[in-house]
């Protein structure tokens, strides 16, 4: 009777003793992050997203208590890095930061994407784009009703740069449709990128440019800024907004709205850790010190939100829906 109740009391002990333990070996299985996270940059080394995601890094990573490494994956207008980050494990270890619209709209309504716009969920887009129509200092053009006259009067007159099967393409088409210019005449110079648009623009290689408007930035005094894309001025630019040239309700696609996101599937599947990368990026986003660093490398780090942000993503979605036979080339 004394063995069995020796041999009792060692099962007892041993078995509170993995009671005692076991909240703790939840609690290491469950902290979070518990390794480095991974950034997909669904672009080529030296774009926007890139320097955002680089610029940006330090400081999540302190936020995060946990190293970030950048993973570019560029290719195929981010096709190719967008269907990477999806067939990645949605488990708060590998995040994103791109340029969500247009390129997840393009991607879905040209290219056949093995996903869905919906299947990506935006915690904040801080630079929202805009087209910005633009000629180079020089060129003797100086207002946007200048371009509109003589388009209107002979629509191959000027040679305009411009991305083929891109939003900046539908904002020409729609802005063209508003003041009469025949679309078919346009005489258009098409480019692999807004680098090269932008060069193109400033370089007097074409008359008139069609490309977002914060790349620019760089270059501000290189180029004479005609209109902007957007209800409103943007960045200190002295040019004005397509709705006061083309009235208030004036149809345009936004242009790229750049930022970071996560699978949407994460916050069904890890909700806490879901709140955990929102609220470091929302923090680094509106701390001061991580504000004035960005901003001394053209970088934005407005706080929109994820509500906003994704708002914004489904907006642009439909308009390009509207008129996918441009984005296709037809």
């Amino acid at each position: 009777m004394s063995n069995m109740t020796r041999r009792g009391v060692l099962k007892g002990a041993t078995a509170l003793g993995a009671m005692i333990a076991a909240p703790t070996v939840l609690r290491a299985q469950a902290a979070y992050p518990s390794q480095p996270i991974n950034v997909v940059v669904p672009f080529d080394t030296g774009g926007y997203n890139d320097r955002l995601a680089r610029a940006l890094a330090p400081y999540l990573q302190d936020a995060l208590g946990q190293p970030l490494i950048i993973v570019n994956r560029g290719g195929a207008g981010a096709l190719l890095g967008h269907t990477y980050f999806m067939q990645q494990p949605d488990d708060g270890y590998t995040i994103i930061c791109t340029s969500a619209a247009p390129f997840l709209p393009l991607n879905v309504l040209t290219q056949n994407a093995s996903f869905d716009v919906s299947d990506f969920h935006m915690i904040n887009t801080p630079s929202r784009d805009y087209t910005m129509m633009t000629t180079a200092n020089g060129t003797g053009i100086t207002s946007v009703q200048e371009v509109i006259d003589r388009l209107k009067e002979d629509a191959g007159s000027l040679s305009i740069g411009i991305q083929p099967a891109s939003a900046d393409l539908v904002n020409l088409m729609l802005f063209a449709d508003a003041h009469g210019i025949d679309r078919a005449g346009l005489r258009l110079v098409t480019y692999s990128g807004g680098g090269p648009t932008r060069n193109a623009t400033a370089g007097a290689v074409v008359d008139v440019g069609m490309v977002g408007g914060q790349g620019f930035l760089r270059l501000a005094d290189q180029v004479t800024p005609l209109m902007v894309f957007d209800s409103g001025p943007r960045d200190g630019w002295e040019a004005p907004a397509v709705v006061d040239v083309s009235g208030a309700d004036a149809q345009f696609v936004a242009g790229s709205q750049r930022g970071w996101g996560v699978h949407a599937s994460l916050l069904a599947s890890h909700p806490d850790r879901y709140e955990v990368i929102a609220s470091a990026i929302e923090s680094v986003s509106k701390d001061p010190a991580v504000i004035a660093a960005l901003q001394e490398q053209d970088l934005a780090t407005d706080w929109h939100g994820p509500e906003a942000s994704n708002r914004s993503i489904r907006q642009t979605f439909e308009v390009m829906s509207r008129h996918v036979d441009l984005l296709q080339g037809s």
